[in-house]
């Protein structure tokens, strides 16, 4: 049996804890806030961009989740929309730093990824891909963590699933030329980090941020806080010298 020499990460609530429903509400206020001046009702503008996220969720990789959200919110908003993704863009680098008040900074997660990659494991960030790259290595940022601490990073703009899709996750182990049984999967959420078990890959649920929408027992996985993990981490064999 292959042993485990690559770990994958979630993000939100798992490496950058946060209050998942206050961030949702400051990033959508912000967003409907920041268009509001260019005749945009953000009411509507903010139920476009769900039906975008939602189409992404279900995409069946016949095109890119960036392809696919273009798609569905412009069909929401009766109006071609893909002209205004630099303005999007420039949200994400500026306004959309709102929300980051919703999330709070762990030095535990830097340390954790480069304590891995120290002791020679591949890290991948394996955050549902319904951002595009600007708001990810945003939200990475206010981690404490850079794109190049990563051997693979997931963004809309270069995935065609979601999770808990379990094509995103063979699609990942693909591209990182992994068998399952190589890989571990640590966030917070029971459905969509922790779905990886019927791949035959290992998963470490955080607890932390717990997400458990449909209140399923927790006796099947590895739980714990941030700081066990760590601690777990701490434990696990070194790979290169």
């Amino acid at each position: 049996m292959k042993r485990i020499d690559t770990v994958l990460f979630d993000l939100d609530g798992s490496l950058l804890p946060m209050d998942q429903d206050a961030f949702v509400r400051l990033y959508m206020e912000a967003l409907g806030r920041t268009f509001a001046p260019e005749g945009f009702d953000p009411k509507r503008l903010t139920g476009s961009v769900w039906k975008g996220v939602e189409a992404m969720i279900k995409n069946d990789g016949s095109i890119s989740n960036r392809d696919r959200f273009w798609m569905e919110f412009s069909g929401a908003m009766e109006q071609e929309m893909a002209g205004e993704e630099a303005r999007f863009i420039k949200f994400y680098e500026n306004q959309f730093g709102e929300a980051r008040t919703a999330t709070r900074f762990s030095e535990l997660s830097a340390k954790v990824v480069r304590l891995l990659k120290a002791k020679g494991y591949r890290v991948i960030l394996a955050t549902n891909p319904v951002f595009p790259s600007v708001a990810t290595y945003r939200r990475m940022e206010w981690a404490g963590l850079v794109p190049e601490d990563f051997d693979l990073v997931t963004t809309y703009e270069k995935e065609y699933y979601c999770k808990p899709n379990l094509e995103y996750y063979r699609s990942i182990l693909k591209r990182a030329g992994k068998e399952p049984e190589q890989c571990l999967m640590v966030g917070n959420d029971v459905d969509e980090d922790m779905c990886v078990l019927s791949l035959g890959m290992s998963g470490y649920l955080l607890t932390d941020c717990l997400i458990n929408r449909r209140g399923k027992a927790l006796d099947g996985f590895q739980t714990g806080s941030f700081l066990e993990f760590y601690k777990y981490v701490e434990e696990m064999a070194v790979l290169t010298q």
